[in-house]
């Protein structure tokens, strides 16, 4: 079975039909560089493409899409994968490049090679990108970095330069959404909200596949529209109970990683089973980030969403199954009040950015919103 098989993550890229190809044709030639760069703007799918070519590297038929191997690596629980993203503000910590170093010199658990993904590679500190460098320039063997990057003008000419660039096409809104439609049958303004909640088209699908996300952003929409009538004892429940729907979808990839590590625990060593339970943590730490980050996505969209409708462009609306509850907010501010809410989420996305405490940081945005919505 080739690469291109329908259940494939790499045939599922048809947002970006050159990328896919290109990565197909890669992987089918056994001409896979040891280093790539995927560049382009947020919203792009360049994560979505790091994972898909994550698993045609791993397979052993070029990414069936029906294997062990690709269907671990679609859970994102392969333990021959490894994502990176910033732990801090101001980028990436130099410990998180040691430990990948580190990690490195270990032979693959499952697979014949290993795979690391680093998220939002423009982060990199000079001292954490020269760390890099220095194991790109003299790659390990079975070893595939994948970079994903906004613009080559922000990185060390040097790490660039030792990558294969290949540039992503910003997606409209409309083409992101067809996409979504596509691949799960469901109708095109569900699919438009998905998006705007999910970001990617990939993202997006599944998204609208998982209950528990879906969960929680009712749960966090429906705390916004009582925000006007909520006292301090109901904000801080609905905080509470946000951050428990948030977590359910966690329950799953614990359970998993358990899994894992239970299976390999009788042929790794000490070291690399630490270091694959570290990974497991990180993972799980990004997860949250990542629930986090989605449910303020669904505020967002909710308050452009009154926005518009306060400006006079109800078409303009994406979260066309809960129009009641944008009603309700938009008879109940003003212009005004809606930007500062906005605001408020800006704010709260900027403090889960610094690792600030996910629960308080939700708290003090439902206040600063009630206050915005009702007082201005």
């Amino acid at each position: 079975m080739s690469a291109s098989a329908n259940n494939s993550l790499l045939a599922q890229l048809d947002t970006q039909p050159r990328v896919r190809d290109f990565l197909e044709r890669a992987v089918r030639t056994d001409r896979a560089s040891h280093a790539y760069l995927f560049v382009g703007a947020p919203g792009s799918g360049k994560l979505d493409a790091a994972w898909a070519l994550a698993q045609a590297l791993l397979c052993e038929q070029g990414g069936c899409g029906a294997c062990d191997s690709c269907i671990r690596v679609a859970r994102k629980t392969h333990p021959d994968v490894h994502l990176y993203e910033p732990e801090s503000a101001t980028g990436y910590l130099i410990a998180q490049i040691r430990d990948l170093l580190e990690d490195v010199a270990l032979a693959p658990i499952r697979a014949p090679r290993k795979v690391y993904i680093v998220d939002r590679a423009e982060q990199l500190r000079a001292n954490s990108a020269n760390a890099l460098l220095k194991t790109l320039e003299e790659p390990p063997e079975n070893t595939t970095f994948i970079l994903l990057g906004t613009s080559t003008d922000v990185m060390l000419p040097t790490i660039v330069s030792r990558c294969q660039c290949v540039p992503f096409r910003m997606l409209s809104t409309d083409e992101s959404t067809d996409a979504v439609a596509r691949a799960t049958g469901l109708p095109e303004p569900r699919c438009r909200m998905a998006v705007a909640v999910a970001g990617s088209p990939a993202r997006a699908a599944a998204f609208l596949k998982s209950a528990e996300r879906q969960e929680a952003r009712r749960q966090m929409l429906r705390a916004v529209d009582a925000l006007p009538r909520a006292d301090e004892a109901d904000i801080l429940l609905a905080a509470k109970d946000l951050m428990v729907a948030i977590h359910a979808p966690l329950a799953d990839v614990k359970s998993t990683q358990q899994a894992v590590l239970e299976q390999n625990a009788d042929y790794l060593s000490r070291g690399a089973l630490k270091q694959l339970e570290e990974r497991n943590k990180r993972e799980l730490s990004a997860r949250e980030r990542s629930g986090i980050m989605e449910a303020l996505a669904s505020v967002r969209t909710l308050l452009r969403d009154v926005l518009m409708l306060l400006e006079g462009a109800p078409d303009g609306v994406v979260n066309d199954d809960v129009r009641d509850i944008v009603e309700r907010l938009a008879a109940s501010t003003t212009t005004a009040g809606a930007i500062a809410a906005l605001e408020a989420v800006g704010r709260a996305e900027k403090r889960i950015a610094r690792n600030i405490t996910p629960q308080l940081t939700v708290e003090v945005m439902l206040f600063d919103i009630r206050k915005a919505l009702v007082c201005l």
